[in-house]
């Protein structure tokens, strides 16, 4: 039996959603449509971080496309279906040609010009998932990641990035599938990424969906108190609920004090991100109700800033 919709107990945008392009139009409408009933105030819509252009890929402009007849109900980031796979591309040469350097940027200043809110889903360290199957590692700290920020920079415009943390080198996990056996570590990288330009906004995905062991309370908070550019998004899984979870118990549990006090102590840095894909089957748990399970814990105050006050702020979006 499935369980009831619970809604958000105060309006919230979700910052990070996703679509699969074979039904791309039912999909958007189905999302639209479930917005009443579950106190969702306005989705952001990104393409996922794609390892190659084709094969599936698409970017801002299906997005745009399909979903311009919801008027503010949706806003769009792009460059996970143009600009990662140009990162990957570099990463697999291991070098940035001028020619690549140049195709990034250009497309990079495109995706601003369209009216994208964002970039990304970018990535540097991607656990294979049934969207996007390939694993993926480039250095945060990457020369086109650097040129991203700084473009970025120069629009007001976040960077969305995908990264399993990892601080020292470690085996992957069995699960994952894949070769090479070890994972480079990434959180110094991460933190020159962070320091290249101030004035970047940075948004850490998935927040609370930790497939290392490392992304913890503890890390969060230094790298928070360390770097005011950067922030958070909060995914919590229901069917893979990982390491350090926000929640004690699984989906449905209640929120830990160690994740409630890092919230209280940083308000302004966090934002509902559920990795939400959409049409997502309705017989299985939801993504979105996970993550509203443990946003409705929230003192009222906190819960207003990260449900709808914080996105105003760093994505550059009017007063939802």
């Amino acid at each position: 039996m499935q369980n009831p919709r619970v809604p958000a107990v105060s309006p919230y945008v979700d910052v990070h959603t996703h679509i699969e392009r074979e039904v791309a139009e039912k999909a958007i409408d189905l999302a639209v449509q479930a917005m009443p009933g579950d106190n969702r105030a306005k989705y952001l819509f990104m393409p996922s971080p794609f390892d190659e252009e084709g094969h599936g890929s698409f970017d801002i402009e299906l997005l745009q496309m399909i979903s311009k007849k919801y008027g503010d109900k949706i806003s769009i980031l792009g460059g996970g279906g143009t600009l990662n796979p140009m990162l990957v591309e570099a990463v697999r040469a291991g070098k940035t040609s001028p020619e690549l350097e140049k195709r990034f940027k250009d497309r990079a200043e495109a995706i601003a010009r369209q009216g994208a809110v964002g970039f990304g889903e970018l990535t540097a360290e991607h656990r294979p998932s049934a969207s996007t199957p390939s694993y993926q590692s480039a250095p945060p700290d990457h020369p086109l990641l650097l040129a991203l920020s700084d473009i970025a920079a120069s629009h007001n415009l976040p960077m969305v990035l995908h990264m399993e943390a990892v601080q020292d080198a470690m085996p992957i996990p069995e699960s994952w599938h894949v070769n090479p056996p070890t994972m480079r570590p990434n959180i110094a990288a991460f933190e020159r990424l962070l320091a290249h330009n101030p004035r970047a906004k940075i948004v850490w995905a998935h927040g609370g969906w930790d497939n290392t062991g490392i992304r913890t309370p503890e890390l969060s908070r230094r790298l928070l108190q360390a770097h005011p550019n950067l922030y958070m998004e909060l995914k919590i899984d229901p069917l893979n609920a990982g390491l350090n979870s926000p929640l004690d118990g699984g989906a449905t549990g209640k929120l830990k004090p160690e994740w409630l006090k890092l919230f209280q102590d940083f308000p302004d840095r966090f934002v509902i991100g559920s990795d939400q894909h959409y049409p997502m089957p309705e017989n299985q748990p939801q993504r979105w109700q996970a993550v509203i399970t443990m946003f409705n814990q929230l003192p009222p105050d906190v819960r207003r800033k990260i449900g709808t006050e914080n996105v105003g702020k760093i994505y550059n979006l009017r007063k939802n």
